[in-house]
């Protein structure tokens, strides 16, 4: 049978997993190849076949190193698991791999280079192995005693809200992603008053940060909802195959966005086209990047090339890279430079004015009505690091501004996204013509302010916990958002080119 190929970049994170996750230099290869096949197949989505191109190769592995073909009981170090492998690439894919070594060696290579990649990408040569492994390999394996917990810490509640003045009883609770939703039955209406004041008091109590607890009302007459985070090892995940789920289904909405799901697991999604644009701010390691991948992935998902078209500008050059290949990208590229990012945006105004004399050619009033007569893509205009943005240049600020004020009806949508969300980088004028905001945590309650007009997004649990603030509803919406990865977003591109 063939060897199993794989890239320079591939096999340096197979290096450095040997010296610096092992800390055995001499260690057999085959083991970071077994787990990086283990990691790939946690995903739920099968890896994309833009794996079968390896640039710069780095070198080729032997059947019988990687899944221990043809070995006995005897050799030394290492046995045969090749059936083993092949059946669960078979259950996987669905497919019987044993008819073809072709198509075996076509899928294990793929899942080995995916699983390399997502080593490569999550896991830090200064950080400990062990506790990569612990998280991303074994979550799942841990035992669920969140139902014995959530007992416990109805009593501990019970006895905490009685310390602040508050008689109830608990009529319900409910799991969520993170968090345990409490039904409290009030004995008295005004331990409601109490119980708001006594938020903080309660957190202390139960040993969690500030802010942690938040009270909601109930349709339940007299019934007030508690959300109480759980510990981390109790938490849900919320898998990127959520959003593909979601997205093969009809949608009504013209740029539906996936953003996540809510407290209790349903998923969240919202029409960009209606927002009509949206700023995401988030500290660093909050899932800013992540969050904002799933909103281009959900696009991408659900539009086609005819209908979307996308202009991206990332100062950083970092993140908005792996679209560059897209197709009709507005300009022909990613704008990084603060020269060709204003180039980008006086154009965008250009293209918002002159549909606008187009719409009164063509006596219509908006885009919508326009592609009846005229087929005329919407624009997403994604801004990676809008601070960075403007700290280089505060001029961009006004063509920014326009397209903020005047794009909606010619079907121009804003989506900026900021690591240091400040009075100097979302300006009054921003502010008010941009109502759709994505709050992740941060680190101080006067940017939940600039955010969000309140207090809370300070005391969000990170990756990828939110509170997006939408027109129609007078309080933030709480999300858990997928971690959508390397994978995700090529398949994303790959169904969006057909």
């Amino acid at each position: 049978m063939a060897n199993i190929s794989i890239s320079e970049e591939d096999e340096n994170i197979v290096l450095q997993v040997r010296s610096l996750g092992f800390r055995t230099p001499e260690a057999a290869k085959y083991g970071v190849l077994r787990l990086a096949l283990a990691k790939s197949l946690k995903i739920e989505t099968p890896p994309e076949s833009g794996l079968d191109t390896i640039e710069k190769k780095g070198r080729d592995y032997d059947f019988r190193e990687v899944t221990g073909v043809g070995k006995s009981e005897n050799d030394k170090g290492l046995h045969d698991f090749d059936d083993a492998i092949r059946a669960l690439l078979s259950v996987y894919h669905q497919e019987d791999l044993f008819a073809s070594d072709q198509r075996y060696k076509l899928f294990l290579q793929r899942h080995i280079r995916r699983g390399l990649r997502e080593i490569r990408t999550s896991w830090s040569s200064g950080h400990n192995f062990i506790n990569w492994l612990r998280e991303e390999l074994f979550q799942d394996l841990k035992p669920d005693n969140s139902q014995l917990a959530a007992a416990t810490e109805t009593d501990l509640l019970l006895n905490a809200l009685v310390e602040i003045g508050v008689h109830s009883e608990v009529r319900d609770i409910k799991q969520g992603i993170r968090l345990d939703r409490y039904a409290l039955y009030l004995a008295n209406i005004n331990h409601l008053d109490n119980l708001k004041k006594g938020l903080a008091k309660l957190s202390f109590r139960l040993g969690l940060p500030e802010n942690a607890i938040t009270l909601s009302g109930s349709k339940e007459a007299g019934v007030a909802n508690l959300d109480i985070p759980r510990s981390p090892e109790h938490w849900k995940i919320v898998s990127p195959a959520r959003m593909n789920e979601w997205a093969d289904l009809p949608h009504k909405e013209k740029l539906p966005v996936w953003l996540g799901q809510t407290v209790l697991g349903e998923n969240f999604s919202m029409d960009l086209a209606e927002a009509p644009h949206v700023l995401l701010a988030g500290a660093t390691g909050s899932g800013k990047t992540v969050c904002l991948h799933s909103l281009i992935c959900s696009l991408l998902r659900t539009q086609s090339r005819e209908k979307l078209q996308f202009a991206l500008i990332d100062p950083k050059g970092t993140e908005l890279n792996v679209y560059a290949k897209l197709p009709d990208l507005f300009g022909g590229f990613v704008a990084k430079s603060t020269l060709e990012a204003a180039n980008m945006l006086d154009e965008l105004v250009e293209t918002m004015e002159a549909r606008n004399r187009l719409f009164v050619e063509m006596g219509v009033r908006d885009i919508d009505e326009a592609s009846k007569k005229s087929a005329l893509p919407r624009i997403v205009v994604v801004v990676e690091e809008l601070a960075d943005l403007l700290m280089q240049s505060r001029e961009l600020e006004t063509p920014l501004v326009r397209l903020a004020q005047k794009a909606r009806s010619t079907g121009i949508h804003l989506v900026l996204a900021t690591q240091r969300p400040d009075a100097v980088t979302f300006s009054g004028l921003l502010r008010s013509n941009i109502p759709v905001r994505i709050a992740l945590r941060v680190q101080k309650h006067t940017e939940s302010s600039i955010i969000l007009d309140q207090k809370g997004a300070e005391a969000l649990l990170g990756r990828g916990d939110m509170l997006i603030k939408l027109t129609d509803q007078p309080e933030p919406v709480r999300v858990h958002g997928a971690r959508v990865g390397d994978s995700e977003i090529a398949l994303a591109i790959q169904k969006f080119c057909r």
